[in-house]
């Protein structure tokens, strides 16, 4: 079952209104709890009608045929763009200031965002639907800019977030910040990330080397990490597509 509702995020983009989905599991004991997984971008998961590119990830498709004992909650991403009075897209989904080539400055509201998540949506989904709204299962999860707030979450919202999956992350907008941000997180217990990136992606030496950098302060921290890279993997959702069993794999192991 998918369920979409109009929301408001005031912190974000005042009175404008954006959709949220939730995805529960059908044919279960009306006493069944499910952990919950939390993901970016919401608009890009269920239905190629109302992806960005056309190409949705098929989480409702994977989810049903597979049967998946998960709840997954999104939220839609702010269109906006960069230029505007509350930002964008990189602005809601950036735990710190950067510059962008094409934009410009960039002013991060990840922080904004990711405390609408924990005090205002967790709690809405918890009390609505049949959760497991314990640390252990609270689960996020998301890619490009979504993937480097999933890092962000995981660190810096630990209490909350036990497990994340990350598929390509834009950490190379900033990867001293991000190093600050791992280096400084105090983790509340086990700790588990996946961390993807596409073949083709690979060949950058720069998205390289901010991968094994970012791999090895995880590593440090001591987070068990599932860190893989694609073969012909891209950066686009349908290559992410393909990655939901592996990813699912090390959320729910």
């Amino acid at each position: 079952m998918l369920e979409k509702w109009l929301i408001t995020i005031p912190e974000l983009t005042g009175d404008e209104q954006r959709y949220a989905y939730v995805y529960v599991p059908d044919n279960y004991d009306e006493n069944t709890r499910f952990p919950v997984l939390y993901m970016f971008d919401g608009h890009n998961l269920f239905d190629d009608a109302e992806a960005s590119f056309g190409k949705s990830w098929g989480m409702l498709e994977f989810m049903e045929n597979n049967n998946v004992p998960l709840i997954i909650a999104a939220i839609e991403c702010n269109h906006h763009s960069e230029t505007d009075e509350c930002g964008g897209r990189l602005s809601e989904y950036s735990p710190f200031d950067f510059y962008d080539r094409h934009w410009g400055n960039i002013k991060g509201r990840g922080k904004i965002t990711m405390d609408y998540i924990v005090n205002d949506f967790k709690p809405f989904i918890d009390e609505n639907y049949p959760t497991l709204p314990d640390r252990d299962n609270t689960l996020i999860s998301g890619s490009s800019m979504g993937g480097l707030m999933t890092i962000y979450a995981v660190m810096e919202y630990n209490d909350t977030f036990s497990k994340g999956a990350a598929l390509s992350p834009s950490i190379g907008f900033g990867p001293k910040k991000v190093a600050d941000i791992i280096k400084k997180a105090n983790l509340s217990g086990k700790t588990m990330l996946y961390m993807d990136y596409g073949e083709y992606e690979f060949r950058s030496h720069y998205i390289r080397k901010s991968f094994n950098d970012t791999c090895g302060l995880l590593l440090y921290k001591n987070v068990l990490l599932d860190a893989r890279i694609v073969p012909e993997g891209t950066h686009s959702e349908a290559s992410w597509e393909k990655q939901i069993p592996f990813f699912l794999s090390t959320l729910l192991y």
